[in-house]
């Protein structure tokens, strides 16, 4: 295997990290009340997928 010739820096090091950070997940909003949910998932607030009630939601 190939060795390196130089110690890799700190900050080198970190700014490759850096950009492996977790991202905040993306939010799509419900066209029947407004809320914010993940799209492709139930809509843990009103039970709603595409339209469709598929769950029932206890106020």
């Amino acid at each position: 295997m190939a060795q390196p010739k130089r110690k890799q820096s700190k900050q080198r090091s970190r700014l490759r990290r850096g950009a492996n950070r977790f991202k905040a997940p993306l939010l799509a909003k419900d066209s029947t009340d407004g809320t914010a949910f993940r799209p492709h998932h139930v809509n843990p607030t009103n039970g709603m997928y595409r339209g469709r009630q598929v769950l029932e939601v206890e106020l």
